[in-house]
């Protein structure tokens, strides 16, 4: 099983075997999933991602943070969560409008009005220099073109003392799980993604790119050379993820 250490073999890891940037094909699958991708997220995880997402939130609590960003916040799950920190604004950024167009009429649907979801490039934000007092992301690091590019961008945007709570796919190392985990992740979900999805390579290329990306200490180590002070690990479900919760230098 070869799996890649560092931030640059993730980056050449992508959806479709073209030769657009990494960023426009991560649109476009995202794209062509969003009407099923709550669906799948849930139903391949076991729902157990909500957990992931709750103990997230939880750490956040005693930061107390009134404006929070959500990176890369597809449909806005981890936005919808944050509310229970009582902010007074989050605003969510995805460079797929698919994702946020089902985003936005689940907003709708649930009467929620101090979330904001709007299109961007998570690694070049639209906002001033530390406007938010947190920033969030699921599953999304694994995605960016350039990872310390967007890290930067996330700790440019923090105010002074201001956290990050990033969620990530990670590689457990525990016997059986390791194993199941690998049988599961390379053989059983890409199948079922493909026929509910119909998108041939999406869920091919959420294994791949979980392979060769860096987690653990590497990441930690990425996380504080852009421009964060220090990085505490959350390991979940045995390794299976992992929450990055750091604090702006």
């Amino acid at each position: 099983m070869k799996e890649g250490l560092s931030a640059n073999s993730a980056a050449n890891i992508k959806p479709y075997n073209e030769q657009n940037a990494k960023k426009v094909q991560v649109a476009d699958m995202f794209n062509n999933i969003s009407h099923k991708y709550d669906f799948l997220n849930h139903f391949l995880s076991l729902g157990i991602d909500i957990l992931w997402r709750k103990k997230a939130v939880k750490l956040l609590r005693k930061y107390a943070p009134k404006k929070i960003l959500d990176i890369a916040t597809g449909t806005g799950d981890f936005a919808i969560a944050c509310l229970a920190l009582q902010p007074d604004k989050i605003i969510g950024v995805d460079i797929s409008e698919g994702m946020l167009e089902v985003g936005v009429s689940k907003l709708k649907q649930k009467g929620i009005s101090n979330i904001e979801l709007q299109q961007g490039d998570s690694e070049q934000l639209v906002f001033s220099d530390a406007s938010f007092d947190a920033v969030t992301v699921a599953f999304g690091v694994r995605n960016f073109e350039n990872l310390e590019k967007g890290l930067s961008e996330m700790s440019r945007v923090l105010k002074p003392h201001g956290v990050a709570a990033i969620l990530e796919f990670s590689k457990p190392s525990w016997f059986p799980l390791k194993q199941l985990y690998y049988f599961y992740f390379l053989k059983i979900l890409p199948t079922l993604g493909k026929i509910v999805s119909k998108d041939s390579r999406a869920y091919s290329y959420l294994p791949e790119s979980v392979l060769a990306f860096p987690d653990g200490n590497k990441m930690a180590e990425i996380i504080k050379s852009s421009g964060f002070k220090k990085v505490t690990l959350y390991k979940l479900s045995g390794g299976i993820a992992t929450i990055y919760f750091s604090e702006k230098t």
